[in-house]
């Protein structure tokens, strides 16, 4: 062998092992009882992280019996961010819960359907999530206890492309953290 070849084969097999070291970053999983929403609207609202996943375990999910029984996914119509009027008794019930525990924090996850762009749908899922955001403010709740972000299409609730499909999509998803 001679010289050049003995330092290609090094530099390959330096680059084979560097690698085989590296690692490849992965997003959590979708939780089991996770739904996504659908999406078609403008960019998101200021001060909001958008898609971005950066701090989502930051603080651990809870569920209790008051979560379950409240309920804790809210459907949007198709391409639409205003809150439908079935859920106004929820939301109050939620705003409610937050303004009369202080140290409880709620994460508000927009989702969206398939249908549209992926920016467009990561701005609706936000400005779902926002929209929520803004009515539990008006019901007492605190700005410090709710975050929001949005996932567009990315962790959907149930796979197709046909309309009842697309309703499971269209949420916003309400995480309590501790």
């Amino acid at each position: 062998i001679d010289m050049n070849h003995y330092k290609m084969f090094s530099v390959c097999m330096l680059a084979l092992i560097l690698s085989a070291c590296s690692k490849t970053p992965t997003l959590p999983d979708p939780e089991p009882n996770s739904e996504v929403g659908s999406g078609m609207d403008g960019a998101p609202a200021s001060g909001s992280r958008g898609w971005e996943t950066d701090g989502l375990d930051q603080g651990e999910e809870f569920e209790d019996d008051l979560g379950n029984e409240l309920g804790m996914i809210l459907y949007f119509d198709f391409d639409q961010s205003e809150l439908r009027p079935e859920y106004a008794d929820l939301l109050a019930k939620h705003a409610n819960r937050l303004a009369n525990n202080p140290s409880l924090n709620v994460r508000l996850e927009g989702h969206a359907d398939e249908r549209g762009s992926r920016e467009y749908n990561i701005g609706l899922g936000e400005r779902r999530a926002q929209t929520v955001r803004r009515m539990m403010l008006l019901q007492g709740a605190s700005a410090n206890q709710i975050s929001t972000v949005s996932f567009e299409e990315e962790r959907s609730a149930t796979f197709g492309s046909d309309e009842g499909s697309y309703q499971q999509n269209r949420r916003v998803e309400i995480k309590y953290l501790n």
